[in-house]
This record gives C-alpha cells, structure tokens and sequence, in this order.
C-alpha cells in the first residue's frame, strides 16, 4: 500500500480513536487478557483486528490476540485465503473446521433465511474453543451500523427493545464477548477495508439471500440518514442514554410503587413561559 493521503490517515486515527473509546468505556479489554479474534473473511473483522493490532502496540496495558476463524465447510471457500494473510502480518491463529453449512442448508427449507440458525452454531462453536485455548475474551466485529439495526429489528419483528450491547457476558457465564467496532460507522470500515486491500471472503450461504429483514432495516436506516444527515448519530446516542421511567417495562421500573409523596416541596411551573 503506497503512503497515505490526508484524509486516508485521518481515517484511520479515527477508527483506532473510536474503539480505543469503546474499549476504555466498556473496559473491554483489560492488562493480561488473552482476545480470542474472531474473523469471518469480511471487512467488519479485518478493520478489527488491524485496528487491535495497533492498540496492543500503544496500549499502556498487555494483552495478547489470537485469531480465530471457522471453516463452515461452505463450498467454494478458499481455505488459504486467511492463513496466508495472518502469517504476513505475524499473527497467532487457529482455523476450526466444522460443517455446520450441511447443517443449516439441511434445517431451514429453501428460500428461508438461514441467518439465526448460522450465528447459533457458530457462537456456540467458538464459545467453546474460548474455552479451550484459554481466551478469557472474544472480539466480534459488529460495528455502530449492526448494533442500530438489530435494535429497529427487535423491535419492529420482535416486540423487544434491545440491541447488542458493546459488552456482554454469555448466559453461562463463562465468556465475556466485547466489539470493540461499537462506535465505528460501517462506512469508515468499507473505506478503511478497500484502502488497506483486505482479501475479502464473500458469504456463500447468507451474504446472498434477498430481502432480509435486516437489509430492509439497513436501507431504512441509510434512506434516514441521507434525508437527514445525522440522524444515526443521535439514534445510536439515545441507546446510551435510556429512561426507564419514561418507558413501559414494569420489570425495568417499579410503576406500581409510584405514590405522591406528601413531604415534597411544591414545584410552581410559569405556565406564561412554557
């Protein structure tokens, strides 16, 4: 790659500024850790694992790295593709090899998604070999754009108001999975991507399913964007700032204990200047 331009390295400080912020917000990642990456092959975990890279050589913390990614025996997948590219820039790694592509095609009839049923296996594949190679934490590359959209996804097919938050620890307690990407537009990490020439891996079995649900959330979401620039920004600001008051969840805040209090100080509002 030839030197950069102004605006290509302004890039780059910008998504290493930005997960460096969400790992030091969430504490991701923490003196002694051993971070299992996790890559598929796509830009999301490349920009990743380029931009750890770098925080593991400026961090005033140790950490190790260890990239993992898992052969989903998907046919047509280049198999040397990964190795080749960890080996050049001197990274330890692990591939899994694990058929859970027979799996899905054979459970989700034709023309269904395959998507929720892909990422169960795979999670739990990778939850486990965490285990296994001692990793006390697991990077995915879920960028702010994925994080957005699974929350409008929840709520408009799931009547749920979640997202995935920048930190988590699995139902069993044994893994903690950090995104480190959770402040990154996904738009930086596709021109980051084609700078720096990432050899690209295409999904065979979901990238190329019309009409997903989350791709109409996706277009959604961008058509909002270019109508009113900046409206993500402010959207993905709002789930950092929750009221569970001023919402509906009687399990999130105690409603039926609400009752006037009658030492309270009386509060006059001037309703001329309202």
């Amino acid at each position: 790659m030839s030197s950069l331009s102004v605006n290509q390295i302004k890039l780059q400080k910008r998504l290493r500024r930005l997960a460096g912020e969400a790992i030091t917000d969430f504490k991701m990642i923490e003196d002694g850790d051993k971070v299992m990456v996790c890559l598929s092959g796509g830009k999301d975990s490349y920009t990743m694992l380029d931009v750890l890279l770098h925080l593991q050589k400026v961090a005033p913390i140790k950490f190790e790295i260890v990239a993992v990614n898992m052969d989903q025996k998907q046919p047509g997948f280049p198999e040397h593709v990964l190795p080749a590219y960890l080996e050049s820039v001197g990274v330890a790694y692990h591939i899994i090899e694990k058929d859970t592509y027979s799996v899905v095609k054979e459970m989700i009839p034709e023309g269904k998604t395959t998507c929720s049923l892909c990422s169960r296996l795979r999670r739990g594949t990778l939850y486990t070999y965490a285990d296994e190679i001692g990793a006390n934490k697991m990077a995915l590359g879920h960028h702010r754009d994925d994080i957005l959209e699974t929350f409008f996804l929840n709520m408009f097919y799931g009547g749920t108001l979640k997202a995935m938050p920048p930190k988590l620890l699995s139902d069993d307690g044994r893994n903690v999975v950090i995104r480190p990407l959770a402040y990154c537009k996904e738009v930086d990490i596709e021109e980051y991507s084609q700078l720096k020439e990432f050899p690209i891996i295409p999904c065979n079995l979901c990238g190329s399913q019309e009409n997903l649900q989350r791709q109409v959330v996706k277009e959604m979401l961008q058509e909002w964007e270019r109508k009113t620039p900046g409206r993500t920004d402010i959207m993905f600001r709002a789930l950092q700032h929750v009221v569970p008051s001023q919402l509906a969840d009687r399990d999130l805040f105690d409603f039926a204990s609400l009752r006037i209090d009658d030492s309270a100080t009386p509060r006059f509002v001037d309703v001329m200047n309202l």
